[in-house]
């Protein structure tokens, strides 16, 4: 089965799950479903950020500082967020992420869901998938800041920025 074939909730602006559909065409219709984004940090504190590789559905070629994917259909939020932290990064036996928020992603132009932020320590060795990683490193956060100030031509992918603003503010409040 390819992604696009993958079968997803379809949800409401409440993130009630209102129907059925496959990956594609959600995404070509611009259907609300149901996302997990997942910040990773190494021993050391560093968030591991990567490049997509050319050949994913949405944002190909992007950055970002998150792991994470869709939610498929009759998964459980806190479910895909281990999963897909797990496929990303190459690695099994990953401590439960641990949920943080949750909110509703909508770029204006079509491309709208519902997003819960986790975060996971990750002390093992990550093999990310080739088919999902271009590039691999974790960085300090520093680094990340300078990237997105546009000390560079890292170009990240808008919902994980989305998701890293609404961290930093969650983080800010305490």
């Amino acid at each position: 089965m390819s992604a696009a074939d993958e079968i997803l909730d379809i949800v409401d602006e409440n993130d009630r799950v209102i129907g059925r559909s496959p990956r594609g065409e959600a995404y070509a219709a611009g259907l609300r479903h149901r996302c997990v984004f997942i910040q990773a940090r190494d021993a050391r504190g560093r968030i591991f950020v990567h490049r997509r590789t050319p050949t994913k559905l949405v944002f190909p070629s992007l950055y970002d500082m998150f792991v994470g994917g869709v939610v498929g259909a009759g998964e459980a939020y806190d479910d895909a967020a281990l999963r897909e932290a797990e496929e990303e990064l190459g690695v099994s036996g990953l401590p439960r992420p641990e949920f943080l928020f949750k909110f509703l992603y909508d770029n204006g132009a079509g491309q709208t869901w519902w997003s819960a932020v986790y975060e996971v320590r990750c002390e093992l060795p990550v093999h990310p998938q080739v088919e999902e990683v271009a590039w691999h490193g974790f960085l300090p956060e520093e680094d990340i800041e300078r990237h997105l100030a546009g000390s560079s031509d890292w170009v990240w992918v808008p919902d994980g920025l989305a998701a890293y603003e609404r961290l930093r503010a969650y983080r800010a409040k305490g």
